[in-house]
């Protein structure tokens, strides 16, 4: 019997205070909110979920998904 693991797929969440809400530039880079590294999309988008809802009252506050996989090994993207 073979053990299968799927490929992981990692995901990166993070977010942080945009000087402009039209962009990406952050307020203040050392205020970063590191979420953490998910093995899924689907796990990912949970955290993301989750906090975008604790912030929702902060209207520069934004969280984004990375797709660590497509910057880790980009020809298998």
């Amino acid at each position: 019997m073979t053990d299968y693991k799927p490929k992981q797929l990692l995901h990166m969440v993070f977010g942080g205070a945009l000087e402009d809400l039209e962009g990406v530039t952050f307020q203040d880079l050392d205020q970063l909110d590191i979420v953490g590294i998910f093995p899924d999309y689907a796990t990912a988008h949970e955290a993301w979920e989750r906090k975008a809802r604790e912030t929702m009252d902060i209207a520069e506050m934004r969280y984004f998904i990375v797709h660590l996989h497509k910057l880790l090994d980009p020809e298998d993207a």
